[in-house]
Parts: C-alpha cells; structure tokens; sequence
C-alpha cells in the first residue's frame, strides 16, 4: 500500500505559509503592501494622521521586534521580522504561531494516523518554521527593494541638491516621490531631522537596523560631508555610481551563480525526494534495517552528512562581492 504522508505533511506545510499571508493580507491589507505607487507614511498622512503620530506609530514598528528578543521563541524571529517590517507586534507573532501549530495538528489530524506525540512536534515545527520561512521570505524581498531602489533615490537627493535645495529638503523629496519600502524609510528619516535629531545619525541608525553596506556608505558620506564641509552634491553623485555598479555587479553574480546554487539546492534536497519516493513506493522498504543496533547511528551519521553538505554547498555559491 503506498503512504501519502509525505505528500501530505509538504501540502499542509504550503497550506500554513498560505495561511499566514492570508492572514496577514486580510488584517493589514494595502496598508502593508510594497508595491504601491503611494508609500505608507504618505498614506497614513493623507487619511488624517498627525505627522508626529504616524513617525511614533512607524517608529514603534520598526523597533518593537528587537525590543522582545529576551523572549525565547521570538529570539530566533526578531532580527528577520526588523528587516521585514512586520506589521504584527511580536506577541501578535506568536499567537499566530500557536494559531498555525493548532491548525495543522487539526490537519493532521484528519489526513494522517501518525500518533498524537508524532502530530504535535510535527504541527509545532510547521508552525514556527512556516512563520519563519514566511518571515524570511518578506525579509530578503523588503531588503532586495531597497536596494534596487537606492540608486535612484541617491541621484534624486543629487538633482535636489544641485537646484539649490538643503540636504533635509532633498530627503524629504526621496520619501513623497519614491515608493516603499524605501519612501517610507526616507519619509521616517525626513521626520526625525525635522524634530532636531541629526541626519547623519538617524542615516546610521536605519543603516545598522536594515544592515546594508549601501546605506552605511550613505551615512557615512553625509558625516564627513556635515564635519568638514565639501560638494555634497558632488559626493552624493559618485556614491550613486558606486552603489549602481555595485548592484549591477551584484546582478551578475547571481546569475553566474545561479546554475551553482540551483545543482546545489538539488544535491541537497535529493536525498529527502529520494526518501519520500522509496516511502511512496514501498513504504515497509526500511522495516528490516529498522531492526538492526546500526540503524540510529547510521541515520544520525547520513543526517551530520546532510548538514554538512548543506553547509559546504552554501560557503561554495555565496561570492562574497
């Protein structure tokens, strides 16, 4: 007879990123969407909110996951969920994790006969490890965003600069006439010089909690420039064409890589296919290794293997540039 719990626990696996973004989706709505021709500071501001309401509500977005890393399990999410700027508070994130953990045990449930230990570290581990591959997810996108973005706002800032415009003045330009992620994050800095805080700390500041060189060369241009004076425009200019051949350069790489890290991904997913495959067909094809004293350690040597390999196969594809 041919098992389909492997198939089964993958379809639950996709069901609960689905419904986490659905979830997300329908709580949040366009208000959390990056792809908007109008960002979300701007849009917070043009539905009533108080300038100085909307910095504190996006300031406390920005910062409440690192304020909750004494907390266990929100550990391991903190950094990712800062970079991702969700909208979830961090207990609002763990209630959705106990949420999904109860829905697949209930999925389980009904699709498997597995025993109620085996349903619940399995539940449990799809539902930590959905929120955190979905959280991951939105992070990597949210900071590609920037990036790609960066070089076109950095040259805005220039045009601004060289028409006779202050340097504030050019930032605020940036965030009404560029989109999210990074509109927003200019708007937050527009703000912040606005209230008094300098703006070459408050560059710094999003620079280390974004964690992107680009950003903390940005900063540190606008520093020096600030303590010992110089063509801004004319520094800003030079940094544009590094930050867009940087990512250019970055570009290539991916896709010289990309066949690599694809043959990669293969090597190391093809011992799982290859375990669900043999589970499908014959699914007693392990009963009689099962039995032997070499079995556990054998399995536990094959996974260190498997780590290993993960391991390796990443540190060869990831270029350093």
């Amino acid at each position: 007879m041919i098992s389909a719990e492997p198939i089964i626990y993958i379809v639950i696996f996709f069901a609960v990123l689905a419904l986490v973004q659905g979830a997300y989706l329908v709580i949040f709505g366009k208000s959390i969407s990056m792809d908007g021709k109008v960002n979300r500071r701007l849009d917070l501001l043009d539905k009533g909110g108080n300038r100085e309401k909307v910095l504190d509500q996006l300031r406390k977005e920005m910062t409440q996951h690192m304020k909750s890393q004494s907390i266990p399990i929100y550990s391991l999410l903190a950094t990712k969920a800062q970079k991702a700027n969700i909208a979830f508070t961090p207990s609002q994130i763990i209630l959705l994790m106990v949420v999904v953990s109860f829905v697949s045990f209930i999925m389980l449930t009904i699709m498997t006969e597995v025993g109620v230990p085996v349903r619940a570290a399995v539940a449990v581990a799809m539902g930590v490890g959905g929120v955190y591959t979905w959280i991951s997810r939105k992070a990597k996108k949210r900071l590609d965003m920037i990036s790609e973005q960066l070089p076109e706002a950095v040259e805005l800032m220039v045009r601004s600069l060289r028409v006779g415009h202050p340097f504030s003045s050019a930032v605020a330009i940036v965030a009404k006439e560029v989109a999210d992620p990074l509109g927003t994050e200019m708007g937050i800095i527009s703000d912040e010089a606005a209230y008094g805080r300098d703006m070459g700390e408050t560059l710094k500041a999003m620079a280390e909690r974004l964690d992107i060189q680009d950003l903390r060369f940005l900063a540190v241009a606008v520093t020096i420039q600030q303590s010992s004076g110089g063509n801004l425009a004319e520094i800003l200019d030079g940094l544009a064409k590094v930050i867009r051949a940087r990512f250019r350069l970055f570009r290539r790489v991916a896709a010289i890589t990309a066949e690599a890290k694809w043959s990669g991904n293969l090597l190391s997913g093809f011992p799982f296919l290859a375990l669900v495959g043999i589970t499908l067909v014959k699914p007693d094809y392990f009963d009689e290794v099962k039995l032997s004293p070499y079995f556990i350690p054998a399995a536990l040597i094959v996974a260190a293997f498997l780590v290993v390999n993960l391991i390796v196969m990443r540190a060869l594809v990831d270029i350093k540039v």
